[in-house]
């Protein structure tokens, strides 16, 4: 007990003070960014914190419009587009952070163009040459489906940098 209150954990405080400690390291993660509910309580509970008092702190910053799940996946999908993600890899990673399946679908429902995305991930990955041979195909087809893009967009973002080349050489 000595070392979680050494540690900063709640265990040796009245409801009062651990409400306002739970409140004061929330309100410091989302100082940094945002966070879902399900992270925040994560965070709050690695960090000694009760369940119930936990939940009580994100509830009210929610209310306050302090934390939100909606900003929280809406900056989400921007920061996974920047990365070169793909549509499926970010629905995934949204429902794992706590963001319930219509959350993710209306963050995603955002005006992208999910080839050109995944044709600059592509060329970042492979360079400019078109894949010759299945092996290579089967290689880009891969690494865009890890990257969480529809196999049919794959196809189709691979054929376009191939016709991009034979219309170069011509």
């Amino acid at each position: 007990m000595a070392q979680a209150a050494a540690r900063g954990g709640c265990e040796t405080q009245g409801p009062a003070e651990a409400a306002q400690r739970a409140r004061e390291q929330a309100l410091r993660l989302l100082a940094r960014r945002e966070h879902s509910r399900l992270e925040l309580r994560g965070k709050l509970a690695i960090r000694g914190h009760d369940a119930n008092v936990s939940e009580e702190v994100i509830a009210a910053l929610a209310q306050a419009g302090l934390q939100s799940d909606a900003r929280f996946a809406e900056n989400y999908v921007r920061s996974a587009i920047a990365r070169g993600q793909g549509p499926a890899k970010i629905h995934a990673n949204l429902r794992a952070r706590g963001i319930d399946a219509e959350g993710a679908d209306q963050a995603l429902n955002i005006d992208v163009d999910w080839s050109r995305l995944a044709q600059a991930a592509l060329v970042k990955r492979f360079g400019e040459r078109p894949p010759c041979g299945r092996a290579a195909w089967g290689q880009r087809a891969r690494f865009l489906a890890g990257r969480g893009y529809p196999a049919d967009l794959s196809a189709r973002v691979a054929r376009m940098i191939g016709n991009r080349h034979e219309f170069d050489e011509v």
